[in-house]
This record gives structure tokens, sequence and C-alpha cells, in this order.
């Protein structure tokens, strides 16, 4: 096969990156997923300014601790500028507003209104990483959009009556889609765990502020559930799930492994039932379901060989590799028919 062949057609090896890619955003989803549920039961006995702020103070103590032992190298001046992006939507924007909305607004209806991130973080990577997913796949992200916007508008008391919560969560899938995208593109330079890492220790000293503010404003006082609730969210939900999550969407096409946050809603309600016995509605049940089935859908419109192929390059597949201690990943490449070479 010539190398214009291999530009045009799929290769057993590009559709095997691109199920690795769902299979890491799959397993940083499921541990995500606990995330609306625990910081329900954490804002129970802890303060939301506490919970979104102290969460990333011991979540930065665990990512200097681990890039000090690796001897990570610096990032670059050009890299600091965009990690300072990174972290102001995953550690600062998403955390504390979903803390303040989760205050008055259920986990069940929370978490399928923040269905709406992967149709945000899809838009994202075109933005910034110059993707182009075909017409039905917007169709399919689009109607998962709008079933999640409908069901927060019913459950608020109808159009035009939404609850100031769900405006707080509508900004924190902003913050959080802005997050992704430039984190999915920054891990294929720094490696994915690195990436939020640094975005961590970039953004301490605001947190570690905003966690002194918060204390003597209002000490902490909690039970044992919602310290180990908060415990998840600092250590999981705030580290550990970017490790998964970035290194999907650094595999990408972020716009198809952004879909796979759709089975979000669905395991956050189900472990809101479980967890905080909330009472599922059909209206949380069908939102979740309806939101799920686009995800399918557009996920497998994107692995449905295209018109316009993706050809594997060495750096893409080293991408997909594990990483190693110290290891600078380089930007990786795409081919594509007429398209030539994108960064």
């Amino acid at each position: 096969m010539s190398r214009q062949d291999s530009a045009t057609r799929i290769s057993p090896a590009s559709l095997s990156l691109a199920r690795t890619g769902l299979w890491w955003g799959l397993l940083g989803v499921a541990a995500f997923s606990f995330t609306v549920p625990f910081t329900r039961v954490a804002v129970g006995g802890l303060s939301p300014l506490f919970v979104g702020s102290a969460r990333a103070v011991v979540a930065a103590l665990l990512a200097a601790t681990a890039l000090a032992l690796t001897r990570q190298p610096l990032p670059t001046g050009a890299q600091w500028v965009r990690l300072a992006v990174v972290a102001g939507g995953i550690v600062v924007g998403f955390p504390l507003l979903t803390s303040y909305a989760l205050t008055t607004a259920s986990a069940g209806h929370s978490a399928v209104v923040i269905a709406l991130l992967p149709a945000a973080t899809a838009a994202m990577a075109v933005v910034r990483g110059k993707e182009r997913p075909p017409r039905s796949f917007w169709i399919m992200a689009a109607v998962g959009a709008l079933a999640a916007v409908v069901f927060a508008s019913l459950q608020g008391g109808g159009f035009g009556q939404l609850h100031h919560s769900d405006l707080l969560l509508f900004c924190a899938v902003a913050a959080a889609a802005i997050g992704y995208a430039e984190g999915g593109l920054l891990s294929r330079e720094l490696g994915s765990w690195q990436t939020v890492s640094w975005a961590l220790v970039l953004s301490s000293p605001l947190m570690i502020t905003l966690t002194v503010v918060s204390t003597l404003h209002q000490p902490p006082s909690a039970t044992p559930i919602e310290w180990a609730a908060f415990a998840y969210l600092a250590a999981v939900s705030m580290f550990l799930g970017f490790f998964a999550w970035y290194r999907g969407l650094a595999i990408g096409p972020m716009a198809q492994v952004s879909q796979v946050q759709l089975v979000q809603p669905v395991l956050g309600i189900s472990w809101a039932a479980v967890l905080l016995r909330e009472e599922l509605t059909w209206p949380t049940v069908l939102g979740g379901v309806a939101v799920i089935v686009c995800a399918a859908i557009a996920v497998r419109i994107r692995l449905d060989p295209p018109a316009r192929a993706v050809a594997v390059t060495p750096e893409l597949e080293r991408c997909a590799a594990p990483s190693r201690a110290g290891e600078r990943r380089p930007g990786w490449e795409e081919r594509r028919t007429g398209g030539g070479t994108r960064d």
C-alpha cells in the first residue's frame, strides 16, 4: 500500500487507537460519575467554598509530590499560559460552581444538566483542535444537549423559569469544556497526569487563599461520611480521574471521546438513588436515557470509516502507549486527504 493510500483508508491501527481513546475516556467518566452525589454529601456539612477550594489544595499536594518524585521537567512559558486556562476551567471554575449549585439542586437533576458538557467539549475541540466531525455527529450532539436543557427547564417549573442553581451548572459546564479541550491538547505535549498536576500546582496559591478564607468564615465541621466524600473529591475527582480522562482526550479525536461523558448522567443518577436515596422520577429517567442514546449514536458515527480518514503516525501511537516518567510528548499529527498535516 502506498503512502497516499494509507492516508485515505482507515487502518486497523487507527481504529484501535480510536477505541483506546474511548476506553480511557470511559474510565475517567466512571471516576467522575461519583463527583455530583459526593459533592452533594460533602456540602451537607462543609461550606461550598471549602469543598470547592480545599479539595484542590489536597489534590495539589498529591500532584506536587508526584511531580517531584518523578522529576518532571518544567513546562515552557507558553505552556504555563495554557495551563492557566486548564486550571481556570477544571480546578477553579467547575468545582466551585458545582459546589454552590448543589447546595440547593439535587444530585440527579444536576447530573442531567451537566450532560451538556459533551456537546460543549466537542465544540471547543473544533475551535482549539481543528477537528471536523461530520454533520450527523453534530446533529446527535445537539439533540443530546437539547434533551438536557429541556429537562432542566421542566424541572425548574417551565421554560424561562430555570433556577439559579441551573445557571451555575451551565457556567460550570462552559468552564469545564474549555479546560477539557485545552487540557486534551496539552496532554499530547506534557502527558495526561502531568497536565492536571501542573494545573493544580499553578492554581494552588489561589485555592489555598480561598480555603483559609472559608475556614475563618465557617470552620469545617462534618461527619465521617461527609469527610469521606470530600476525600474522594480531592483524590479522585480532582486528581486521579484526570489521568484516564486526559489520556483519552489526548489520543482522541476529542470530539468523539467527549461524547462518552453522556453516560455520566445515567451513572450519576444511579449513584444518587443508591447512596442518597433520591427518588427516580420519570422525567429524570427519560432525560438520562435520551442523552445516553444520543451519546451511543454519536460515538458510533465517529467510529464508522469517514470519507477523510486519519493515518496513524508514530507520534500518535506513542500517545496511546503508557507514558514513562519524565517523558515529554511531542505534538501528534493527523493526515487527512487534501488536508495536509495538523498539529
